[in-house]
């Protein structure tokens, strides 16, 4: 018997759709992946950036007070007995402020105070003159001659605080002899057994 109809496919055989039945990938989806990876870049670039970027020079350290101060031996001064006085001048370079905290002497024998009295500041940049005055407790221990003295200056800034020795000079090693000598009647001094206590 025969007829006339479809076609079936065979086993093991399919249809194919023409290829312009098939969709289209979609551009959106590319879009997606595409904005991950844009993204990772351009952090990755400014990572690099900030990482290797120039970097301004730290600000200079600030210096110790002993480092801006100078103190210069001016002039004597007349005072009551078994007591002595002189000027000095200090200087304080610009910078940051500077509080004068202390000032001393070495000699045991001896008390200091200035004029004004410690602690008081002076302003960075300028110069202030300071009245010094000394008084004698025991003659036998205090030098006859001195040799380089020296006046001690505790100092101050947001750096540090020092004690720093300035040695006057000349001028000031002959003043504080002969001021001495006048204090204590030109005498050498007494054993340090038997020191020789002046009364005020």
């Amino acid at each position: 018997m025969t007829g006339i109809g479809p076609l079936e496919p065979g086993e093991g055989t399919w249809a194919r759709e023409p290829a312009e039945a098939r969709p289209a990938p979609r551009p959106w989806r590319r879009r997606t992946l595409l904005i991950p990876a844009t993204a990772c870049a351009v952090l990755a670039a400014g990572a690099a950036l900030w990482i290797t970027r120039p970097r301004p020079a730290p600000p200079p350290e600030l210096p110790f007070p002993a480092q801006t101060v100078t103190v210069t031996f001016l002039v004597g001064r007349s005072t009551a007995p078994h007591r002595l006085a002189f000027d000095v001048r200090l200087a304080v370079e610009p910078g940051p402020p500077l509080t004068v905290t202390r000032v001393s002497q070495p000699y045991a024998g001896m008390s200091a105070e200035s004029e004004p009295r410690a602690p008081f500041r002076t302003a960075a940049g300028s110069s202030r003159v300071i009245t010094v005055t000394m008084r004698v407790t025991e003659c036998g221990r205090v030098p006859k001659n001195a040799a380089l003295p020296f006046l001690e200056v505790t100092l101050r800034n947001a750096r540090a605080i020092q004690t720093q020795s300035f040695i006057l000079g000349p001028r000031y090693t002959r003043y504080l002899s002969r001021a001495l000598g006048e204090a204590c009647g030109e005498s050498t001094p007494s054993s340090p057994k038997h020191p020789r206590r002046l009364n005020s």
